[in-house]
């Protein structure tokens, strides 16, 4: 089995534990900092979707890989000089935090393109050293993205501080998902959870993620 079917039944098995289809989770194969022959391997193996966390290394990729048809997420902080490259190049942008960007990304993003999809990243461990809005700026930022005719409100993304127990990786997980859930309530465009990577996808999943992130179990080690 090479490391894309360990990582689908890993999600096939989370699914199916909580009484949901493994359809409704999507992996998104977080390629930064890899080289492009691995990316080139996984492609082969059928995987489209990619997540990329440094503006100028995605744009080389998606230069070199254009013809295969791939969808590519932003997930990494967001500076604003390089929201102009993410407008006009990214599907989705997965990261963002504050109005300034939304107004940004709007006005950047190209005529005749469609609305660009967006998350809003959530802080929910309150970390001053990682990107995210608090919970209660949620609902401010969303109606700042509602508004916004070039973009749409897709849903939510977290990435939580490690936790090794499983219960306390649960618990983070079922508070993003009520977090979650209202905001779908007020919002008809918002179905997707992007949240769990390696460690953590079980939890994610059964709290129920419709997106996973996953790197190294993805590529094996970035190289040095």
């Amino acid at each position: 089995m090479n490391r894309l079917e360990q990582v689908q039944a890993r999600i096939r098995s989370a699914a199916e534990g909580a009484g949901r289809s493994s359809r409704d989770v999507a992996l998104l194969a977080v390629s930064k900092k890899q080289p492009l022959e691995r990316i080139v391997a996984l492609i082969a193996a059928g995987q489209r979707r990619f997540g990329e966390n440094y503006v100028d290394e995605a744009l080389g990729k998606m230069a070199r890989l254009a013809d295969h048809g791939l969808e590519w997420h932003f997930i990494g902080p967001i500076q604003s000089n390089k929201t102009r490259a993410l407008a006009e190049s990214f599907d989705w942008v997965q990261s963002v935090d504050r109005a300034k960007v939304v107004r940004r990304l709007n006005d950047q993003r190209p005529a005749g393109m469609a609305p660009l999809n967006v998350l809003i990243q959530v802080d929910l461990d309150d970390e001053a050293q990682k990107a995210g809005c608090a919970p209660a700026e949620i609902e401010d930022l969303a109606a700042t993205i509602e508004a916004a005719t070039n973009l749409s409100l897709r849903g939510l993304m977290a990435i939580p501080a490690p936790r090794a127990d499983p219960a306390e990786q649960t618990a983070v997980f079922a508070r993003l998902h009520r977090l979650y859930q209202a905001l779908a309530e007020r919002y008809p465009s918002v179905d997707t959870l992007s949240a769990g990577m390696s460690a953590d996808l079980e939890a994610a999943v059964a709290a129920g993620s419709t997106m996973v992130r996953i790197g190294t179990d993805l590529f094996g080690p970035r190289p040095d």
